[in-house]
Formats: structure tokens, C-alpha cells, sequence
């Protein structure tokens, strides 16, 4: 049996009732993080420049929508990230287009966005010591789209492995070029959802996909994988929930520049009369996937001209802003907050600064590399390390190897240590660590249900001058959506109302 036959035998059969409950409170929360960061989009230009290229996405044809809101989700990047990838562009977004056409309950949509998720992390999880990571393994969604849709449409096992075959054929090959420095970015979920789609009608048709296309010499993970991990493709189904390793976005940007934008948040609260001129220098310690991720962005930062995609990789203007507010959210990546000079000011003042304790404290958790050097085994982890950063970095695997030993709970770690010094020479530092995972959460840090909270009023803040839903369309909880409902309106229930049953509004 192959890869595919056996993640498509299980996948395929996979209900409701099987997911645990705490599973499935993740689920719901990343539903609710991908409708309200495509409802950010719609407020924000590039999100509009979308609609008017491709339709809206509650348009009837259920192709079209998945795309259009995988190009909005990824817009801001106000996404959520699992072990391993961002996986939610497909896996929510395919069925929430597809379940008015099918006449999807909560129940059925939710085991279809389980299912695709688990399918999508684990091939994403085998190919993570790879040339590409986060976003752009845009392979995650050639996986999850043709998951999402055939579970459910009920599709056998037999056509999930042909469209995973046919879908793999030709992955895409993400350029950073384009990524960062144009708004190609937006096609980065949205094109492979497509040949995901397509791949599906063609294998419904008696197309037949190559059955190993994963683990084949000249397949997948031969090309994708410089250290392919076979066995995370299988390993603990029905047990190991890839989908409960979720972290969810409340900023838009990279999620290696969350600790420092909450460093910024808590020291505005502390220099609320902060002046510009004031500040000598912003230091931010960090990890070096911080330090990398700036560093590319760095070549396309040209102040207001800068694409949305640089600046959400910027860690200088996303600690600017906050500094300044005391936050940060998708209007600030637009005029005229955008335009503010005061805000490059201090962002021209911002210094990243590599901590080597921090990249092995973040190195060695789950997310994102952790988990695939502790599935490598000690030798192979040894040589990619040492490929990827020298013999010091190749040293970390003595500290994999006691880890390994420790609970296999997923979790998340990124830190970074900031400081802001003042010309008066006062200076103000904080700590912030951004984690996820059943055991790795700090007891004041949101769980699931909480999360779905911060999405919420997230989803409520994009609906500014929206208008409200039309009277009836409250569906009860379990109940059927009418065939042909609009997304917003299936999706409308009491999950967007606060405890004493009223519409929450908010927003600027």
C-alpha cells in the first residue's frame, strides 16, 4: 500500500464522531480565522482589487469562490499556521465555498475541514526539511483542496489517490521575488487550489494519478525533500490531531514577528507619550528565523511604496506602528496611515539583533522545524543542520535527541527580547514568547474557544459598512444550509453574537 491508499483509506472514511472534541474546537476556531481575515481583505485595496478581478467570494460557482478566498486569506497574512504549514487557505476555504452546492451541515463541514487538514499537514510535515517552508510550500494546498472537496462529496478512497497523483504532477515553485516583492503573493493559495480542483473533476472522470507519487524515487518528496520524512505521512492516524498544533494570527504579518509586536503593544502602554525624537534606538532580539525573514523583506521595503507582503515581514514598521498606537492591524498597511512619515521615522530605528539562545529555544519545539529534525533520527538531522548552518548549528541535535525523549505534544515556540532606548538614555525592555500546543500554552494565553473570540470580533470589525445580514438568515446549529445561500448568510448564526444575544460591533 501506498502513502496516498493509506492516508486516502483513512481520510475517506473519517466522521465526525471519530474527531475528539478538543479537535474539533480547533476546527472551528480556524473556520472562523479564515472568514474573518478574508473579511479583513475586503476592507483593505488589494483585497478589493481581488473582487473586481475574480468575482466576490460568495459568487455561486464553488471553483471560483475556494480561489478567491484563498487569494483574500492570504492577502494580509492574517492566516493560521499548523505542524506543518498554512494549510486553512484550502482546507477551510474549499469547503465553506462548496457547502451551500452540497448542502453541508456544521457537522459535515467541519469533518471535511478535519480530514483536509490532517492530510495537508502530514505531506506538508514530510517535505518540511525541504527548500520550502510556511507559505510558500504551496504544495500543502495541491493536498488539502482535493481532501477538502471529495470528503465532502463523499468521493472513495480510489479518486482521492488519483487526484493527489494528478495534482502532484507539477508542483508550484514559490520565488521570493515575486512573493515579496510584487502582489503575486495572493496567487500563492489560490493557483494550486485550482489544479487541485481541476485534478478532482478530472479524476471523477477516470483520470488515473500515479498512486506513489509521494514516496517514488522521482516523485514528491524526491525533488521537494532534501531529508524526506515518509513515515509522518501515516504516523498516528486517528491519534496524532496535526489540526490541535494551530496558532491563530491576531496580527497580520509573519508569525515570527508576533513576541515583538507584543513587545511593542505592552511598551506603548507604558510610553504612551512616546516622541519620536526621544528614541535613540528600538533593539529586537530574536531567533533566526526573525532575523531571516526580515532580512529577505528588507530589499523590498520602500517606505509607502513597500508591497503589503514586505511590510508583513518587516519586523521594522511592525514595531513602529504598535509603538506608536499601541496596535496593529490591516489598516495600517493602507492610506493614509501608511503614508504617516512619523511611522519610518521610527521604523528606520528599529535594529534586529540575532540571539543564539532564542534560535535553539525555537529550533527545537514542534513548529517549524523541531518535530521534522526529531523525525529524522540523530545522523540525518545531523547533516541537514549541518548543511543548512555549520557545525554549531549541527550541535543542536544532542538537545533533539533529550527532547525526543519528553512528551510528543505538539507545540510552538518564538521569542524575542526587545528594548527601547530613549536619547535621555532610560530604556524600557520586555519579553514576549508566542507558543501554541495542548501542553505549551502560558495559563493566561487564549485556548480555542477564546481564540474563536478574538476572530469574531475580528470578522465583526470588517464588516464596516457591509449592512447587516437579511432577516432570517440565522440558521439554527446542526441545520442544513439552504442549497444556493450566500456564504455570509449560511454562515451567520449565534457564534457571531456576544452572551446577551447582540450583534457585537467594533472596529476604527
Amino acid at each position: 500500500m501506498t502513502l496516498s491508499e493509506e492516508l486516502a483509506g483513512w481520510a475517506s472514511t473519517m466522521v465526525f464522531d471519530e474527531v475528539p472534541q478538543r479537535v474539533v474546537g480547533y476546527a472551528r476556531s480556524q473556520v472562523l480565522s479564515q472568514i474573518a481575515a478574508a473579511r479583513a481583505a475586503l476592507d483593505h485595496p488589494l483585497g478589493k482589487k481581488i473582487v473586481e478581478a475574480f468575482g466576490p467570494p460568495t459568487q455561486d460557482d464553488p471553483r471560483r469562490a475556494a480561489a478567491v478566498l484563498a487569494s483574500l486569506t492570504m492577502a494580509l497574512d492574517y492566516d493560521d499556521t499548523v505542524y506543518a504549514g498554512h494549510v486553512t487557505h484550502s482546507t477551510v476555504n474549499v469547503p465553506l465555498a462548496y457547502a451551500g452546492a452540497l448542502a453541508l451541515d456544521g457537522r459535515s463541514l467541519l469533518a471535511s475541514v478535519v480530514a483536509s487538514g490532517e492530510c495537508a499537514a502530514r505531506v506538508t510535515a514530510s517535505a518540511t526539511l525541504g527548500p520550502h517552508r510556511g507559505q510558500t510550500a504551496a504544495h500543502a494546498h495541491l493536498v488539502g483542496a482535493a481532501a477538502a472537496r471529495l470528503h465532502a462529496e463523499g468521493a472513495p478512497a480510489e479518486v482521492w489517490v488519483s487526484a493527489w497523483g494528478l495534482a502532484l504532477a507539477a508542483p508550484p515553485w514559490s520565488l521570493h521575488r515575486a512573493f515579496l516583492g510584487s502582489d503575486a503573493k495572493v496567487f500563492t493559495a489560490s493557483a494550486p487550489v485550482r489544479i487541485s480542483l481541476d485534478a478532482c473533476d478530472a479524476a471523477a472522470a477516470g483520470l488515473v494519478g500515479a498512486p506513489d507519487i509521494l514516496e517514488h524515487p522521482e516523485g514528491f518528496l524526491a525533488r521537494f525533500a532534501k531529508v524526506p520524512l515518509l513515515h509522518a505521512v501515516v504516523a498516528g492516524l486517528g491519534e496524532r490531531w496535526h489540526t490541535e498544533t494551530t496558532s491563530f494570527k491576531v496580527y497580520p504579518g509573519c508569525a515570527y514577528l508576533d513576541p515583538a509586536i507584543d513587545c511593542a503593544v505592552r511598551l506603548h502602554r507604558r510610553l504612551p507619550d512616546l516622541r519620536i525624537e526621544d528614541v535613540h534606538e528600538v533593539i529586537v532580539h530574536a531567533g533566526i528565523l526573525t532575523v531571516a525573514v526580515d532580512l529577505r523583506a528588507a530589499p523590498f521595503v520602500d517606505g509607502p511604496a513597500s508591497t503589503v507582503a514586505a511590510l508583513n515581514f518587516s519586523v521594522g514598521y511592525s514595531v513602529a506602528v504598535p509603538l506608536l498606537t499601541g496596535a496593529l492591524t490591516h489598516h495600517d498597511f493602507r492610506s493614509p496611515l501608511l503614508d504617516d512619515e512619523r511611522r519610518w521615522l521610527l521604523a528606520r530605528k528599529v535594529r534586529v539583533v540575532h540571539d543564539e539562545e532564542l534560535t535553539k529555544r525555537s529550533l527545537l519545539a514542534t513548529a517549524p522545524l523541531g518535530e521534522a529534525l526529531r523525525e529524522a533520527g540523530i545522523d540525518r538531522a545531523a547533516e541537514w543542520l549541518r548543511a543548512s548552518g555549520g557545525d554549531d548549528a549541527a550541535s543542536l541535535v544532542a538537545d533533539l535527541e533529550r527532547l525526543r525523549r519528553r512528551s510528543r505534544k505538539p507545540r510552538r515556540r518564538s521569542e524575542h527580547v526587545w528594548r527601547c532606548t530613549l536619547s535621555t538614555g532610560e530604556w524600557s525592555r520586555r519579553r514576549a514568547t508566542s507558543r501554541s500546543g495542548p501542553q505549551a500554552r502560558p495559563r493566561d494565553a487564549p485556548s480555542a474557544a477564546d481564540a474563536r473570540e478574538v476572530h469574531r470580533l475580528r470578522w465583526l470589525a470588517g464588516r464596516r459598512g457591509l449592512g447587516r445580514p437579511p432577516r432570517g438568515a440565522e440558521p439554527r446549529r446542526g441545520a442544513r444550509s439552504p442549497r444556493g445561500r450566500s456564504l455570509v448568510d449560511a454562515l451567520w448564526g449565534s457564534r457571531l453574537r456576544d452572551r446577551t444575544g447582540s450583534v457585537v460591533r467594533c472596529g476604527r
